[in-house]
């Protein structure tokens, strides 16, 4: 089957998602939980998450917020997480908060 996917070594697509223009949002990490003040748009899916600390996150809408009963994220890696879409709820935020020390956390809306 042609694809204008990138393909790996045995010539299987690898799906690839670009990034969403005006979909980067940049938050500060702190002893008092953050969350995006934009939402993230109705037809992203997928968002990308880096951090420059270790954090606790929690996806919701624009109430959310993040305590140390969340999940853990760890510094210095970038991954995707699936925010909804085709029949499951939408994700519209995240709340982020340090795990000790202050920093910043990097989120970009893919399309």
């Amino acid at each position: 089957m042609p694809t204008s996917l990138p393909t790996d070594s045995n010539n299987n697509p690898i799906p690839a998602l670009g990034l969403k223009d005006s979909g980067a949002h940049k938050l500060t990490v702190s002893a008092t939980s953050s969350r995006n003040t934009t939402a993230f748009a109705t037809d992203t899916q997928i968002i990308s998450l880096y951090t420059t600390v270790p954090v606790y996150i929690r996806f919701g809408d624009s109430g959310v917020t993040a305590t140390t009963s969340d999940h853990y994220f760890p510094a210095g890696y970038y991954y995707d997480f699936s925010i909804g879409g085709d029949g499951t709820a939408h994700k519209t935020h995240i709340a982020v908060l340090r795990e000790s020390s202050d920093g910043m956390a990097y989120i970009s809306e893919k399309i």
